[in-house]
C-alpha cells in the first residue's frame, strides 16, 4: 500500500516501532457504531455488498466512505432510517457515537462526520420480509 492510503499515527516515539491504521478499518469502526444507534434501520450498500451478504458474510463497512484530507479525516455515513424516528437526533446520535468509538479505539478525531439518510424503513416493510423468510 502507499503511504497515501494509510493513516500514521502520531505518537511519542517508544522504540518498538510505528502504528499505521487503514481507512478500512476506520469504515468499519464507523458503520459498527452507526448501526448501533437506534433509529437506523440498515446502512446503504451496492449490490454486491447484498449479494455478499446473502451468502452469509456480514459486512461492517457497508455505507461507510473514509476520506483522507489535509484537514483531517471525513466520514460520509449512508442510512435508512426507521419511520417515525426524530433524523436530526438520530443523526446526532450516529455522529456522537462514531466520534466517541473512534477517539475510543483509535485516538483519532474526525474532523467531519456527514450522515446521509437515503431512505425511511415502514414497519410493513419490515414485517412483510419477516413474512416472507418464514414461508
Amino acid at each position: 500500500m502507499s503511504e497515501s492510503t494509510i493513516l500514521d499515527m502520531n505518537q511519542e516515539f517508544n522504540g518498538l516501532g510505528k502504528v499505521e491504521i487503514a481507512p478500512e478499518v476506520i469504515e468499519v469502526i464507523a458503520g459498527i457504531a452507526a448501526s448501533e444507534v437506534e433509529g437506523v434501520a440498515q446502512m446503504r450498500g451496492n449490490f454486491a455488498s447484498g449479494v455478499v451478504e446473502k451468502l452469509g458474510k456480514k459486512l461492517h463497512n457497508k455505507g461507510v466512505k473514509v476520506e483522507l484530507a489535509d484537514e483531517g479525516i471525513k466520514v460520509d455515513v449512508y442510512c435508512v432510517m426507521n419511520f417515525g424516528v426524530s433524523i436530526p437526533q438520530v443523526a446526532q446520535q450516529i455522529q456522537d457515537n462514531i466520534r466517541q468509538t473512534l477517539i475510543n479505539m483509535t485516538a483519532l478525531v474526525a474532523e467531519e462526520i456527514n450522515i446521509h439518510v437515503v431512505g425511511v424503513q415502514f414497519e410493513n416493510a419490515k414485517q412483510e420480509t419477516e413474512t416472507q423468510q418464514e414461508m
